[in-house]
């Protein structure tokens, strides 16, 4: 017996169901990018690994899936190389391709390759799956989604701005509550200065984010194993114990903060972003929260986190300010902003909450019944002219019984089934069935399409 044909590990199908729902997914995202002037981008599944190489860090670098040359490639490996079994070292001899580890990089790449041909600021979404060596676990894939839109060429805030925006948009339409979460890089490094700890800055985020659970006890006795002096931890007082709206943080921060430019430099942006983010505009909560400290090594300015308020899950969308997107390829000075979308998770989320509208499943919306060959030549051009009505409409191909018809109706969950047969014929009509209620209706092709439409 042939054994069952199985997908790599971490990879998953998609059937027409999960599929109709990711559709809309992105679809709502790319329309709202689309709004803001965002236009899309598409980059090669696979870069050569002199593009990947050395982006990631090492453990990065770990997780890329190469892919061996072309031809033999062995030819130009010694049986010494081969008997050294150094993995490393041969990949590097037979692989100069690998698949993309996420989209950044590859827009890094293409920015500087098709620089003179890009309006600066340039505005770009990008919607691809990346693949990661990963160990395959509940909600981590080696294929999955990215949704990125960035923003290059600006050091305007506007950006920001606008990004905050389209997170508030995106999930007003999908349904979800969520609270959009903002925190500044030059915040968090004005903090560890004016304390002198410029190495214990995740530690201090790390601790206070527990506030909650271990109270100021607590985090004051976390912060001291992390070898914070007593005169430090006072100085962090303010920061631990931050409490108020937004403005009341910031002044609170600020007078924290006054003897560090770069941490003031931080409030300044931050308050910029809040202020004209207004909330007769805004229908998701913004909250500044100092113990967002995603992207360290990476970010520069602003940084954003968004979590679903109706489900335990994680982040579902984030991103930030970054200044030196370019310079891995030798053309620095470029900043930019971006934010990224979560669409696995976001799935999972309306799937939790029932979000999903009907009409986003793309069924057929009315199936014809198949009597027979004379039949079906009959309601062939009504078909057509349903189609040409924008309805979505099929045919049964075989006539077969009427239960098996019926039964293939219902399994795809189709609402209306149009039945033709000679007495219909002979009127020039057909029947239309609503396959909820059962109630029947005799009508021309012309009235058929108008009760469909409604």
């Amino acid at each position: 017996m042939a054994n069952k044909p199985s997908i790599p590990k971490g990879t998953r199908d998609f059937g027409p169901q999960e599929m109709a729902k990711r559709n809309y997914i992105f679809n709502t995202i790319r329309s709202v990018y689309e709004l803001y002037g965002f236009q899309q981008i598409e980059t090669p599944a696979m870069e050569t690994l002199q593009t990947l190489m050395g982006k990631y860090g090492e453990e990065g670098d770990k997780l890329l899936f190469k892919v061996l040359n072309s031809g033999d490639y062995l030819s130009k490996i010694t049986d010494e190389e081969l008997c050294e079994r150094n993995t490393l070292r041969l990949a590097a001899r037979l692989c100069e391709k690998g698949l993309r580890y996420d989209l950044t990089v590859p827009f890094a790449r293409y920015v500087v390759m098709h620089r003179e041909e890009l309006q600066l600021p340039f505005k770009r979404y990008q919607m691809q799956p990346v693949w990661r060596a990963d160990r395959p676990q509940k909600g981590r894939y080696r294929e999955f989604y990215q949704f990125d839109g960035d923003v290059v060429g600006s050091d305007s805030l506007l950006n920001e701005v606008e990004l905050m925006q389209i997170e508030d948009d995106v999930f007003s339409r999908l349904g979800v509550r969520v609270q959009i979460k903002i925190n500044n890089r030059k915040i968090l490094t004005g903090i560890a200065e004016v304390i002198g700890a410029a190495d214990r800055i995740v530690d201090i985020t790390v601790a206070i984010d527990k506030l909650d659970k271990i109270g100021e006890d607590g985090v004051v006795a976390e912060l001291r194993e992390k070898g914070l002096s007593d005169e430090q931890i006072e100085k962090l007082r303010p920061i631990i114990n931050l409490q108020g709206t937004n403005d009341e943080k910031l002044s609170t921060i600020a007078d924290v903060l006054k003897d560090s430019e770069v941490g003031m430099k931080g409030v300044e942006e931050t308050r910029f972003i809040l202020s004209n983010l207004h909330p007769d505009t805004m229908r998701n909560e913004i909250q500044l929260d100092l113990t967002l400290a995603r992207g360290l090594s990476y970010y520069t300015g602003a940084i954003f986190e968004v979590k679903a308020l109706d489900t335990p899950m994680g982040s579902i969308s984030g991103g930030g300010r970054y200044d030196n997107l370019t310079g891995i390829f030798g053309m620095p000075g470029l900043s930019g902003v971006g934010i990224s979308f979560g669409v696995d998770r976001i799935y999972d989320v309306l799937d939790a909450l029932e979000l999903y509208p009907k009409d986003s499943l793309q069924t057929s919306q009315v199936l014809f019944i198949n009597f027979g060959e004379q039949e079906a030549a009959y309601v062939l051009p009504i078909v057509a002219q349903v189609r040409r009505a924008g309805i979505r409409a099929e045919i049964f191909p075989d006539a077969a019984k009427m239960k098996k018809q019926m039964s293939y109706a219902n399994a795809k969950q189709i609402p209306y089934v149009v039945l033709a047969g000679e007495s219909e014929m002979n009127e020039g009509k057909v029947t239309l069935k609503n396959m909820e209620t059962g109630d029947q209706q005799l009508l021309s092709p012309e009235e058929l399409v108008n009760a469909l439409k409604s």
